[in-house]
């Protein structure tokens, strides 16, 4: 059992780092102030092989496994939690494609996909099923070499600006078997989106929802064989849960930072904070309390590499321990910088404001609890 970084991953990491603090860090507050989609830092990053880091070398990937993942989002994340946590979206859906098309499909789609030249979103969320998935109710219809599409997806990270929609439709039974993955590409007719959402964080990615009226898209955009769509969306999650507690980890670790130095400079009573022993004492817990969520999400991340049979509890623990443990340390940090952590001359509030979603996506924290419990008793 190894816990360093071998020295190819400690050099994916000072890559990330120095792109994350050259390229992201002095923008990431105007994206978020103006809602801006950062195409050209986009593919910047997709230049440093990050738009394929687990999609394979001979489509422009960069070939590499979920561990080299996890270390360079959390790099990414230090400097704009809610781009780096489009691409791991770009990442997860070019990887369904690479892993579950075929040759042609592979050919066709991701050498785009990997430079960012083009943009892919995941659509799996319905208005009406979230947590229950495999409810969904968009319909794919055959029509001869066509599927006609009907229904729509909601909280589509890229909806809108994405060139790539992998989608899960229904083109069967009820159930997670009657679910098939189709790639729908922008510019179909009978494809369209909803408003901006207005959120609370994640400015820097536009989300909307995609809209299909008699969407025809050919039967060969189809991602496997029909009914398999559930099973290759489940596969995509457990590898985006992994880069979402990555990006927990990386904005909570800035943010510790940031309350380090704050608490060093700052005084009260007539000694820095950082002299009272019951601040030392949240310092040193919310240290630990990141280090114990890093060293969980590596390992699940060593257990997907590895094709575990526990890999996707070790993933949903992993996703479930991370976002908790990073919202509550920027929670921490920002309680620690007083009212200036509340104000927008310090970042704090933004990573708050970007942290509190990765609770929610991927999964919920409260579904993340339904697969462990039921690996642990059955069900």
């Amino acid at each position: 059992m190894d816990f360093a970084l071998s020295e190819e991953q400690q050099a994916f990491r000072d890559t990330a780092r120095e792109f994350a603090r050259q390229e992201m860090a002095p923008h990431a507050a105007r994206w978020d102030e103006e809602s801006l989609f950062p195409v050209d830092t986009l593919r910047q990053a997709a230049a440093l092989g990050f738009a394929g880091i687990y999609v394979g070398d001979d489509v422009g990937g960069s070939g590499l496994g979920r561990l080299d993942a996890a270390v360079i989002f959390e790099e990414l994340a230090a400097a704009c939690p809610s781009t780096a946590a489009y691409i791991s979206i770009h990442n997860m859906a070019s990887w369904m494609i690479d892993r579950f098309g075929s040759a042609e499909q592979r050919e066709r789609f991701l050498p785009k996909l990997t430079s960012m030249e083009h943009f892919a979103s995941y659509c799996l969320t319905e208005p009406g099923a979230g947590s229950d998935a495999a409810s969904l109710r968009t319909r794919a219809e055959r029509d001869g070499d066509h599927y006609i599409l009907n229904g729509s997806k909601a909280f589509i990270s890229g909806g809108g600006s994405s060139d790539v929609y992998v989608c899960m439709v229904r083109t069967g039974e009820a159930g997670p078997k009657g679910i098939s993955c189709i790639a729908v590409e922008k510019g179909t007719p009978g494809l369209s989106f909803g408003k901006q959402e207005h959120k609370l964080g994640w400015k820097s990615q536009p989300t909307s929802a995609v809209i299909f009226e008699n969407c025809r898209v050919p039967v060969a955009n189809r991602i496997g064989d029909e009914g398999d769509g559930f099973k290759i969306a489940m596969k995509g999650l457990d590898g985006g849960r992994l880069n979402i507690g990555a990006c927990s980890i990386g904005g909570a670790r800035f943010c510790l930072e940031q309350a380090i130095d704050y608490t060093a400079e700052r005084k009260q009573f007539g000694k820095p904070l950082n002299a009272f022993q019951a601040l030392q004492f949240k310092l040193a817990d919310m240290a630990t309390e990141l280090d114990a969520a890093r060293l969980m999400l590596h390992r699940a991340a060593s257990s997907l590499d590895a094709a575990s049979t526990e890999a996707t509890m070790h993933c949903a623990m992993a996703k479930r321990f991370a976002t908790d443990i990073g919202f509550q340390v920027v929670n921490e940090a920002l309680q620690l910088h007083g009212g200036y952590g509340y104000i927008k001359e310090y970042p704090i509030e933004r990573y708050f404001r970007d942290l509190r979603v990765h609770q929610i996506l991927e999964g919920t924290n409260e579904i993340m609890r339904v697969i462990i419990a039921r690996q642990l008793v059955g069900g």
